[in-house]
């Protein structure tokens, strides 16, 4: 067993500070770019009605980043859940808790470009492939 010192844990804090940064950056950036799949996707039309306005926005909690989508009327429901720490991304199983797998991870780049590139607002990008 091995036990880090207080002066190693003050010297990692940093790190751990701009990775937690990183994770809410993209996270944000996930909102913005399910707005935009929104907006392309509907180009203000739904059948014979105007589309409803969606916005995506973060909760945070202990452990979690919620995305939240929120209609014009004020409907709520989770898009998908952030790990905080390691910046896993997970389907939402209900309001309170995501699904067992992890799907992407925004840390790595390769997932990141393929998310931004690929993420729809209706959330099927999150079923396992």
């Amino acid at each position: 067993m091995t036990t880090a010192s207080f002066t190693d844990y003050v010297a990692t804090q940093d790190a751990r500070n701009s990775i937690q940064l990183n994770v809410r950056k993209y996270t944000l950036m996930l909102c913005v770019c399910l707005v935009d799949n929104f907006k392309s996707r509907n180009k203000g039309m739904v059948g014979d009605h105007p589309a409803p306005v969606y916005k995506f926005y973060i909760e945070s909690g202990r452990k979690y980043h919620r995305i939240i989508m929120e209609t014009d009327s004020g409907s709520r429901s989770i898009h998908a859940f952030v790990d905080m720490k390691t910046g896993e991304v997970y389907k939402a199983a209900s309001w309170k808790a995501p699904a067992k797998h992890v799907r992407f991870n925004l840390l790595l780049i390769k997932d990141r470009e393929w998310l931004f590139e690929n993420a729809d607002w209706a959330g099927g990008y999150l079923y396992m492939r």
